[in-house]
């Protein structure tokens, strides 16, 4: 530090230590050193103050442990460094962080240089504590170990300090070390500082007692701001997985779409990086920080939470006619029935008819055998309605209200072939969902958006409900549960949708279709993309980054995985 006249420092220490004049114009004549030794000071515990306030924003681990050392090498002008974390087990220190600034040695943290050295054994083979390492020490005992010259003490094994200064050309001299104790007083680390460099001369020195008291004082922070920092991490961890375990346990309601919600999560997380990455078009400046895609995550992981109130029946409902069975096995024996009631009709007229001419046998045989073909084809082209893949044609919906007016005898009253409510599932123009099963499903939107807003979300994880519940919207307002437009839609939003829509077009697993192939998928989807369902912008970036590919690859069947068109009209 620079020698300053005395009413500088005077007017410097008014402002560190005290309003009163007396005391400030008492260190104004002071000595130039003993000035310089209480500035030096005001500014250790003044860094001190806003090192806390540092350690305690940040949670993010192996930056938190990078700037611990940092800041205990800058308080003391310490050449090195090492901070160790105790093990899970409590039986070994392992190495965090290491940096030697002379040698410009920087391993562990933000470095990107990995610590391949073998841990620190707090014991011995034989059970004993490991007493003679120093570091090893101080995690046992708590006791801070202040060495002036490690070369010159006895007590503690530096054989491989020695054999790193021999390797390096270092000179390793004095150290502190001291114990990082969390509110529970547990010790759960070790931070060691090496080389003590004068301020003025750049000379190595002992670490003074002040230094001793900055670092404990620093120590006690930083276990702290570890302790918490691991806490969040956990509970972030655990959330996550409770997260997961929920979303799972919605797919295992029906055994036709599990793993629906983990495709669904994955392939939103593929697309939301390829679009933080992209350099072109409409999202070339949007860009989703490690937050951002965070909170993206868990929505996509929670999107379909609102199914868990879903009816099973509704989810698995392969065919049109399904309720708790297929009702087409039914209808099969009203057919049956019906075929009888013709059989015995035709049986009365050849009776009746007492006559035993071939033409009336071949007349009665050939009316019969017309019926029952009739009869047969009606009960096939049921069973083809029934299974509801592909669109119904208005001609073959009428075609299904023409056959339920047939009608069959049971228990001596005429009844309808098809009830009311077997017509109007039957007649289901696409899907095997009617109208009041089509609402009941899509309701889940509704009940994702309720719960998940009834959750306490930390800050950065607030738009979870508006993300997730989003899923369903299209640009053009047509969507639902809210219509919203494009305008009012977050670009985490139209990525979901996307990825919704892709995943169900192509899964293998439900019951009332087959996975399309790649090809034709992305037809339908550049369809959307051109009447604005899906987002154009967000399409182009799926198309020309092909992600289409690399989720196909991975959870598609081979089978399915064809050649796609990439001159898309979207794309012009």
């Amino acid at each position: 530090m620079e020698n300053t006249s005395g009413i500088d420092i005077g007017y410097q220490f008014s402002d560190k230590l005290t309003d009163d004049q007396t005391l400030a114009t008492e260190i104004s004549n002071a000595s130039p050193a003993v000035q310089h030794f209480i500035a030096d000071l005001c500014d250790k515990i003044d860094n001190l103050s806003k090192i806390g306030a540092a350690l305690s924003a940040e949670h993010n681990l192996p930056v938190l442990l990078q700037m611990i050392l940092e800041e205990a090498r800058r308080f003391t002008n310490a050449d090195g460094g090492t901070l160790y974390l105790m093990s899970d087990d409590r039986k070994w220190l392992n190495f965090a962080i290491v940096q030697t600034g002379s040698l410009n040695i920087k391993m562990g943290g933000t470095s990107g240089n990995p610590i391949n050295w073998k841990p620190v054994p707090l014991y011995l083979p034989d059970g004993k504590p490991n007493h003679a390492m120093v570091s090893a020490y101080v995690a046992l005992t708590g006791e801070i170990i202040n060495i002036p010259d490690v070369y010159n003490v006895k007590g503690f094994d530096f054989t491989g300090t020695r054999a790193f200064d021999k390797n390096t050309g270092y000179r390793s001299k004095s150290m502190l070390v001291v114990p990082l104790r969390n509110y529970e007083d547990e010790i759960i680390g070790v931070l060691q500082i090496l080389n003590a460099q004068d301020r003025r001369t750049g000379e190595v020195c002992p670490f003074s007692s002040t230094d001793q008291k900055l670092i404990i004082s620093l120590a006690s922070q930083a276990a702290i701001a570890i302790t918490n920092a691991r806490l969040i991490h956990d509970l972030e961890n655990l959330f996550e997985s409770f997260i997961q375990v929920i979303a799972s346990a919605i797919d295992e309601k029906s055994p036709y779409t599990g793993g629906h919600i983990e495709r669904v999560a994955q392939l939103t997380m593929l697309i939301a990086h390829k679009v933080n990455d992209v350099n072109y078009g409409k999202y070339a400046d949007f860009f989703m920080n490690e937050d951002n895609l965070k909170e993206f995550r868990i929505a996509a992981w929670m999107h379909d939470i609102g199914k868990i109130t879903t009816p099973e029946y509704i989810v698995d409902k392969a065919t049109k006619l399904e309720t708790i069975y297929d009702r087409v096995n039914t209808i099969q024996a009203r057919f049956e029935i019906l075929k009888r009631d013709i059989k015995i009709e035709l049986l009365e007229k050849y009776h009746s008819s007492n006559s035993e001419a071939t033409e009336h046998n071949n007349s009665f045989l050939a009316e019969y055998a017309k019926n029952i073909q009739n009869l047969n084809e009606h009960f096939d082209f049921i069973c083809t309605a029934n299974i509801g893949s592909e669109y119904m044609a208005p001609e073959k919906q009428e075609h299904i209200r023409q056959i339920g007016k047939y009608e069959f005898e049971l228990n001596g009253k005429k009844q309808p072939i098809l009830t009311a409510d077997e017509i109007e599932n039957l007649c289901i123009p696409r899907g095997t969902l009617n109208d009041a099963e089509r609402q009941i499903i899509n309701n889940h939107v509704n009940v994702t958006i309720k719960m998940l807003e009834k959750l306490p979300y930390p800050k950065k994880l607030c738009r979870v409900p508006e993300i997730a519940g989003s899923h369903h919207e299209k640009l053009d307002g047509s969507g639902y549960p809210n219509h919203i437009k494009d305008e009012r839609l977050s670009v985490q939003a139209k990525i979901l949708a996307l990825a919704d829509i892709f995943e169900a077009l192509t899964a293998r697993d439900r019951p009332y279709k087959k996975g399309k192939t790649l090809s034709e998928a992305m037809k339908i989807m550049n369809f959307m993309a051109c009447d604005r369902h899906i987002d154009p912008e967000l399409f182009q970036v799926f198309v020309k980054e092909k992600i289409y590919l690399d989720y196909a690859r991975k959870f598609m069947d081979p089978s399915q995985i064809d050649e796609v068109n990439l001159d898309f009209s979207v794309m012009k």
